[in-house]
This record gives structure tokens, C-alpha cells and sequence, in this order.
């Protein structure tokens, strides 16, 4: 849960961060699954805390989310952006686990 809430605030920072950047257009990908991210995390997170029937489903849709918006984060040399796709690769290869484990 922590992961998932921790990539959440990464993946808005990181939003937020390419709004900033000289060339927005060029970061519409980034932002847009940043943004989904966010919110597929958050709605893990929330899951797994209220021991939802389908958390594992769940999971499993973050973890997706999350492998997605690291290779699209990878792809840009900026900090946050690494940052941001270091974090989200790591959510996905844990949300793969607890979505395999339940």
C-alpha cells in the first residue's frame, strides 16, 4: 500500500513537473498516464486497505498502469521523470505480486 500511495504523489509531481517543461506537447503521454497512474495507484492503495474482494483485480490494473506510464517516463531525460518511471516500474513488478499472491 505504502508503494502504491508513494508512486501516486510521484506520478502527480511528475505531471505537474512536464506541465512545466518548454515543450508540453511533446509530454502529453507522459502527463496523461502519469494522471492515470495517480489514480490507479490511489485506488490500489485504497483497496488493499479496506480488504476489498477484488484487490487482486486491482492490483493487477495498476500494475499494468504502472508498467506503461515507466517505459513512457524512461523515455525523457528530465529528473522527475526518471524518477517518476523508477518508482512506477517498481510498483508494477509489486502490485504483480500481491495481484498473484491473493
Amino acid at each position: 500500500m505504502e508503494l502504491c500511495s508513494d508512486c501516486a504523489n510521484q506520478c502527480n509531481q511528475c505531471a505537474a513537473a512536464c506541465l512545466q517543461e518548454d515543450d508540453v506537447k511533446m509530454m502529453a503521454r507522459c502527463i496523461a498516464l502519469d494522471m492515470d497512474c495517480a489514480a490507479a495507484c490511489a485506488f490500489a492503495a485504497a483497496a488493499m486497505a479496506r480488504g476489498s474482494e477484488h484487490a487482486a483485480a486491482i492490483c493487477a490494473l495498476c500494475a499494468e498502469i504502472c508498467q506503461a506510464c515507466g517505459e513512457e517516463c524512461q523515455q525523457h531525460d528530465m529528473d522527475h521523470c526518471q524518477q517518476c518511471a523508477a518508482i512506477c516500474l517498481a510498483c508494477a513488478d509489486e502490485c504483480r505480486s500481491m495481484a498473484a499472491a491473493a
